[in-house]
């Protein structure tokens, strides 16, 4: 996957059925557990941020530094 930013897509992410559970965990993990909605797949990662109150920084940095592990 290209480098994450505050713009890229939910629905997106979860297209990448190669990474589909370890990029699940992380969401999960900071508290996006709505997943599953439909509205969410046309979210910004910058806007479920807004609407969760997580720093959307430290989410894309956590993102960003899963798949450049993967990709090591």
């Amino acid at each position: 996957m290209a480098q994450i930013t505050k713009d890229t897509m939910i629905g997106e992410l979860l297209r990448d059925q190669e990474h589909i559970d370890s990029i699940a965990e992380v969401l999960f993990g900071i508290g996006m557990h709505c997943l599953g909605c439909p509205s969410s797949q046309m979210e910004s990662l910058e806007e479920a941020c807004v609407v969760h109150g997580i720093s959307c920084e430290q989410l894309v940095n956590a993102l960003n530094e899963y798949f450049a592990q993967k990709n090591a």
